[in-house]
Formats: C-alpha cells, structure tokens, sequence
C-alpha cells in the first residue's frame, strides 16, 4: 500500500468510505492501520481532571457546565504535588501519556496559568508525555506551554461546523479552529477529534471528518468520543450510541488520517470487550484507562480490566514516546 498522506479529501469521498458495507469498511481500515502502524501496540493514556466544574460555557454534553444540574462538584485547580503524584502514580501502572483537563472556557494570563506552566514542567520532568486540554488558547500562551514542554494539546471541533451551534451557543466553530491553529504555530502536536451521538447526521459525522482530513497536517491524534450522558445536561436522554457507529467513525478515520493516532475515548467504559476489540480491529491505537476514583468526570474502565483485555487481544501497551497521541472526553 502506498504511504502517502492526502489532504485534499472531497466530503463525496469520505461519505462513499463512511457508508460502505461494514465488513469491507473495517477489512480496509485494518489494512490501512497495519501499513502505518504495528497493530498490537495501543497506547495507554490517563487523564486528571485538574480544575472540575463552573465553567461558563453550555455545551449541551458536558456536566461541567455551571449552568446544569448535574451531580459533578466544583473543584479549585488542584496542588500541583497531588497532580505529581498522581502522574507517577499512572506512569507505575503503565501508562506513558498524562493528560491534564482543566474546565475553563478560555486559558488566562493568572496565577492558575502559572501553576499549569509548573505541573508541565513536573510531569515531562517524569519522563511522561503531557498533554492539556484548558480550553481557548492565544498563540503566546501555547508558546509558554511548549517551552514548558507540553507534547500536545485537546482542542476537539465537537462537531460538524453545520450543526455546531446546535450543541454550543457560547462560542463558534472558527474558534476551535484559532485554538488549533495557534497550537499548531508553537510546535506542539494537535489532539482534535470529536464526539458521536448528539443528534448529529451522519452527514455531520463526515463533515467533522473531512474538517480534520482536509487540515494542512492532520492532528497526531484523532480521539472518537461516545456521548456520555450526563444526567442534568440537555443531552441527558439522547439514545446510547450503536457500536457499530463508532467502528464506522474509526475505520472511516483511519482511512482519511492514516498516520494518526485514532484514539478510543468517551464510551468505552459502555462497551464490552467483544466491542472494543472491534474498534482496534478498525484502527483505534489509544485509550484512556485509569482507577474508576480517580478524579474523572466520566468513568473509564480500571487498568487491571484493560491489561486482561490486552492479554486476551494480544495487544501490548505502547511503552516510547509517540507522535502525539492525547485527548479528553
């Protein structure tokens, strides 16, 4: 198989891989997958809820809006030992990638901002990949940020621009896209996918794709997301997403971006092991596990769990530095 990366994908394209027979779709996405990467590796990443709750965005999905009701408490950013400790905590059970999430609309010019720059510094001091997701970012803070040595950062587009302002009214679809490119122009590695089961099209689904596949350089990593539903949010009584959507969403993703990581993100911890093996199957190469107490705010499965699950499916845990796998849900 040829090893050349496109750019210039058309929505027609991707919609023709997106809606062909699901065995073919999976069959081609596998070949794909094992042309660009070692399939049995799958990178193992946790992530830290570092600052939760009170944000004044009102993404229809998230719980950490202060607008809802929901059962998540409001935390301060947390001290910068205890997320230390617990980055040497996941680096023990096997984890080569910490993610650090801080529930702000946009990064300020404050004392918090310097406390993240800290945690960076001490989590790559661990020899772990860091990667954030802190909300907005200005080109001078994302350079503060990679002097810091952050590896990448989580900015997801969420959706189709089309039906972006169906999900969120408190910011625009172009200002995802400023934050990306401005992570882009300071050298740290784009994480940016999106999440399926908002009501959204399947036309969506593609447009989002196409979004990501038409970028100058793909994001490193592409994490496809579950709606997780939180009770207290609009989105609360959405149905649960078919597994057979989100193999579609990852095959269909790693055929467009093959040399990414395309992530298995919010959901997993729905799924069965049958199911997940699926989405390997199809080309995801990167989870999120993590104790079921740790500071998320929706669950994933427990490391224990996932290295049985890795033993049954022959995979490993990627144990080198990647090219920038990360994401949040």
């Amino acid at each position: 198989m040829n090893k050349e990366l496109r750019h210039d994908w058309t929505k027609e394209e991707i919609q023709a891989i997106y809606d062909q027979p699901l065995l073919e779709l999976v069959y081609q996405a596998a070949t794909v997958h094992r042309t660009w990467h070692k399939p049995s590796e799958v990178q193992v990443c946790t992530l830290l809820s570092v600052k939760t709750g009170g944000c004044p965005e009102d993404c229809s999905y998230c719980g950490q809006a202060a607008r809802y009701h929901t059962d998540i408490k409001v935390q301060a950013l947390l001290p910068t030992e205890t997320v230390i400790a617990h980055a040497q905590k996941a680096k023990d059970a096997g984890s080569s990638r910490f993610c650090m999430a801080a529930a702000w609309r946009e990064v300020r010019n404050n004392k918090d901002f310097d406390r993240i720059i800290e945690m960076v510094k001490g989590v790559n001091d661990l020899g772990l990949e860091v990667c954030c997701t802190l909300g907005m970012l200005t080109e001078e803070q994302a350079l503060r940020l990679q002097e810091a040595g952050l590896h990448a950062y989580n900015h997801n587009l969420d959706t189709s621009e089309s039906y972006y302002d169906e999900i969120i009214s408190t910011r625009k679809f172009d200002q995802r896209i400023d934050t990306i490119n401005n992570v882009r122009k300071a050298g740290i590695t784009v994480c940016s996918g999106g999440i399926i089961g908002l009501g959204e099209a399947p036309a969506d689904r593609v447009s989002m794709l196409l979004t990501l596949a038409t970028m100058p350089k793909h994001p490193e990593s592409v994490p496809v997301n579950a709606l997780a539903r939180v009770k207290g949010t609009p989105l609360e009584n959405n149905p649960k997403v078919p597994i057979w959507d989100m193999v579609r969403m990852i095959a269909t993703a790693r055929i467009t971006m093959p040399a990414s990581v395309v992530r298995l993100s919010a959901g997993r911890i729905e799924m069965t092991e049958e199911e997940q093996a699926w989405c390997f199957m199809a080309g995801a190469n990167s989870i999120f596990t993590g104790e079921r107490e740790t500071l998320l705010v929706t669950p994933n499965p427990g490391i224990s769990e996932d290295m049985q699950m890795f033993r049954n499916l022959g995979l490993q845990p990627l144990t080198k530095k990647s090219e920038g796998v990360c994401t949040t849900i």
